[in-house]
């Protein structure tokens, strides 16, 4: 997933998000009809406009679904129980791989 590398802009069109996490634009539909936390604004064509915390939103469920493996309905039920908790967790295990990607190419450029 390369969201870190996209430019920085106040609305990004569904295919922009899907393009930040390898998957097909009709997933982010659906993400977006099973998941409250998913609104994006409409512009006067009806396109899809997501912001920066859609995409933050966006960014959680993958992790919850793609990389933690959970189901779908548990993944609701963990975002509508403790959205804050998760998010926080989410946001020390992001910080960790970070770091864990730092520590490798220190480990590389000394060898």
């Amino acid at each position: 997933m390369e969201q870190e590398k996209q430019p920085l802009k106040v609305y990004y069109s569904i295919g922009e998000v899907a393009d930040m996490f390898g998957v097909n634009t009709s997933l982010i539909r659906f993400w977006e009809k099973e998941f409250d936390i998913i609104k994006p604004h409409k512009n006067k064509k009806g396109n899809r406009q997501f912001t920066r915390a859609d995409i933050d939103n966006f960014h959680l469920i993958y992790h919850l679904v793609k990389e933690k493996g959970m189901t779908l309905k548990g993944a609701q039920m963990k975002l509508r129980e403790n959205h804050e908790e998760t998010q926080v967790n989410f946001e020390v295990v992001k910080r960790l791989k970070a770091i864990k990607e730092e520590l490798i190419q220190i480990k590389e450029h000394l060898s």
